[in-house]
């Protein structure tokens, strides 16, 4: 699960809690990956390694994780970006958003909650047996129906063209906010769906909206569903 095949991922970590930094610390090294732990925006801004991730807390001693975005991406383009925090109304999730995270975690959250996150964000691209679809976590979200995940898939299978068209047409007139809003509903309609490899993209050319490589897997991705669907 890393932007190199073989090697873990690495993720920049920025929480200034000791006992959430632990935690989080501890269950992301376990994904596999490596991670560097700063405890402030000064630190996350020092830091000069090369990470695939960021996972930034929303309040931070020296800032909002908002701003401190914005600083990274100054910097580094590429990067997925995560927010975390313990403030679980819309509010707050669409302000972050709307910063340019990917997504929203709310804290507290268990272990296997954050590796989830973390695996979709990344897309599980990095890993070797990565695949289109997830059928274990489509069954999880619905809680182990097969038959509502079946139709579920089948819906989404349906809704995707539109979407596509939608992505696209966002992406050609530079409108970022419309694009956000398309991915953004496309992450939660993936995740029901188990569609892991298209909803890992849809989070990244989230985080990026301007980026042609996301543009392009987007592509590719949509037309393996697409050609695989059955009618």
């Amino acid at each position: 699960m890393s932007a190199n095949r073989g090697t873990p991922p690495r993720l920049l970590l920025v929480e200034d809690d000791p006992i959430s930094a632990a935690f989080m610390h501890a269950a992301l090294a376990a994904l596999p990956a490596e991670v560097e732990l700063a405890t402030d925006g000064a630190q996350a801004l020092a830091a000069t390694a090369s990470f695939d991730l960021w996972l930034i807390d929303a309040n931070l001693p020296d800032g909002s994780g908002g701003v401190l975005l914005q600083h990274l991406r100054a910097r580094h383009a590429h990067p997925i970006a995560l927010a975390h925090t313990a403030d679980a109304t819309p509010g707050m999730r669409s302000t972050l958003l709307q910063a340019g995270f990917a997504d929203v975690l709310v804290k507290p959250m268990g272990v296997q909650a954050l590796q989830q996150a973390v695996r979709a964000a990344l897309g599980d691209t990095h890993s070797d047996d990565a695949g289109d679809w997830d059928d274990a976590a489509a069954l999880a979200a619905l809680g182990g129906h097969r038959e509502h995940a079946a139709l579920l898939r089948q819906l989404f299978l349906v809704e995707l063209p539109a979407t596509r068209i939608a992505c696209l047409a966002s992406f050609e007139r530079n409108d970022d906010d419309a694009l956000r809003a398309q991915l953004h509903r496309l992450q939660a309609s993936c995740g029901f769906a188990g569609a892991r490899a298209l909803g890992g993209i849809a989070s990244r050319w989230h985080a990026s909206p301007g980026n042609t490589a996301e543009r392009d897997a987007f592509i590719a991705a949509t037309d393996r569903l697409l050609a695989n669907r059955q009618d």
